[in-house]
């Protein structure tokens, strides 16, 4: 199910005991030129991780933080000690690697701010949720494909792991065994059946 109030979308997720509902986020930044400071604003979006998947976006974190940041500051003071900064490009380059490391560090910061591991005994696990594992079935081919449900920051197709606001995601999210997911692509709509639910 899906409300809206306001200017945000709510997306709701069935759950044994009622209901977990995430809130669909709009990110909002701005830049000021002179001085490459990027300011982020973030709609809350709580997304559901696995321990492992928290842990890697920390350990990213961390590694802007104590590596990136220090490196691009050292990068700025040797362009700066190059001469003339108005006609300087090392330097301007500099700076904008800068400005783009701060927003990716305030990405990461607003995304772990609303992250949290899901519990896995409050959930309905006839259907298919973030971190289930589902195969399913092309009707057209007969073709097999097994996927794992996970938030954007965790997919890795090479893996299996797809992203809940993937169309195929989204089109998995609360389905059970026997049911049909019709997946829309450039080409028309596919049709997929549900074969097997897990959760590993």
């Amino acid at each position: 199910m899906i409300f809206l109030f306001s200017l945000s979308l709510y997306i709701v997720v069935p759950s044994r005991v009622g209901f977990f509902i995430a809130v669909k986020a709009g990110v909002f930044f701005s830049k000021k030129t002179d001085c490459n400071y990027l300011k982020m604003k973030f709609m809350s979006k709580i997304s559901y991780y696995t321990a492992e998947g928290l842990k890697k976006l920390r350990d990213e974190l961390n590694q802007l933080k104590d590596v990136e940041r220090p490196k691009a500051s050292q990068d700025i003071a040797e362009a700066r000690d190059k001469g003339d900064l108005s006609e300087n490009a090392e330097y301007d380059a500099a700076k904008e690697a800068q400005g783009m490391l701060e927003m990716h560090i305030s990405r990461l910061e607003g995304t772990l701010s609303t992250a949290r591991i899901i519990d896995e005994s409050q959930l309905d696990t006839s259907k298919a949720l973030i971190h289930s594992t589902v195969k399913i079935k092309n009707q057209s081919n007969g073709m097999e494909m097994t996927y794992k449900l996970v938030a954007q920051s965790e997919a890795d197709l090479s893996t299996g792991k797809i992203s809940v606001d993937s169309p195929i995601g989204k089109g998995l999210l609360g389905k059970e065994v026997g049911d049909i997911v019709e997946v829309t692509v450039p080409n028309g709509t596919m049709k997929f059946t549900v074969v097997e639910l897990t959760r590993v």
